[in-house]
C-alpha cells in the first residue's frame, strides 16, 4: 500500500479485508495483518472524506451559499 490508492479502490479493498475476517477461516498471522491493512485503509478513507468535506465547505463558501452545519437550508 505504498502508493496513494483512490477513495473507492481503498473503500473497495476494505469490503473485501471485512469479509476474509468476518469468514474466520485466516490463520491468525494472516487476520492480524488483514486487521492492520484495514486500519491503514479506514485512516486513508476518513482523510480523504475529510479532504472532499474542506474542499466542498470551500466551494460553498465561494458561492456564497453555505449555511450552518446542522441548519436548514
Amino acid at each position: 500500500m505504498e502508493t496513494e490508492q483512490s477513495f473507492e479502490a481503498a473503500l473497495e479493498r476494505l469490503e473485501e479485508i471485512v469479509e476474509l475476517l468476518e469468514a474466520g477461516e485466516a490463520p491468525l498471522e494472516q487476520a492480524m495483518n488483514l486487521y492492520e491493512e484495514g486500519v491503514k485503509l479506514t485512516v486513508l478513507c476518513q482523510g480523504k472524506l475529510s479532504t472532499a468535506e474542506q474542499r466542498l465547505d470551500q466551494i460553498l463558501e465561494q458561492d456564497g451559499t453555505l449555511r450552518e452545519k446542522g441548519g436548514s437550508q
